[in-house]
């Protein structure tokens, strides 16, 4: 049985700096993907989101391994995109004005019918109505800034500011706000937390910057 970790593959996308912001090339995706609105820490709609999210890609994984294919790999970390009409919104924590979609990278070899089939078998064992909100999606978001934020999702402010001012001197802000989340927050202090902060940017440097 061939075994695949793509966190560890992909650790120039997974693993970043909490000193500084860098610049990464992120290519085409795909990830199962699930939209809302709200305060995730006061939100039902976004707790469900996100259990039926890894729901779902769980017994994906199980399928695959136990499957004609016979690979077994990592489920990958809990991914937001995370936006509003005032950006401003993301440096002062008003979370309520958030809308978001939550999302888990799938390796390409987990084709939509087993996506469809992990679906079916969740709704079988469980009662999660977001698991019918759920779709396979590709993604691609080009060149990107990112940095590493540690400690609870209240203190991010200054590190996203970190990274709009790390665009903002070489470019300007595309796309969405983009965290990845490292940590099991059921399990770990929330003071060690870890949060990769992404920000797209937009490819053509400022004028002198080329």
């Amino acid at each position: 049985m061939s075994k695949v970790d793509l966190k560890r593959e992909l650790k120039h996308l997974y693993q970043a700096s909490a000193k500084e912001v860098v610049q990464v090339e992120v290519p085409t995706f795909q990830f199962l993907m699930i939209d809302g609105e709200g305060d995730p820490n006061t939100s039902q709609e976004y707790a469900e989101a996100v259990e039926a999210l890894f729901s779902v890609s769980y017994t994906a994984k199980f399928m695959v391994k136990k499957g004609a294919q016979g690979i077994d790999y990592a489920v990958m970390p809990l991914e937001g995109l995370w936006w509003s009409d005032d950006m401003s919104v993301f440096t002062s924590n008003d979370r309520s004005r958030w809308k978001w979609t939550m999302m888990i990278m799938q390796p390409h070899f987990v084709e939509e019918a087993v996506i469809q089939a992990a679906m079916v078998e969740v709704r079988r064992k469980k009662a999660l109505s977001a698991v019918g909100a759920l779709r396979l999606e590709s993604f691609t978001e080009g060149t990107c800034a990112q940095m590493l934020h540690v400690g609870p999702f209240t203190e991010e402010g200054p590190t996203i500011q970190r990274v709009h001012d790390f665009i903002g001197v070489r470019s300007a802000l595309a796309g969405k706000h983009h965290e990845v989340y490292l940590s099991d927050i059921r399990r770990a202090d929330s003071a060690k937390w870890k949060t990769i902060i992404r920000q797209p940017m937009d490819p053509t440097p400022l004028r002198g910057m080329a």
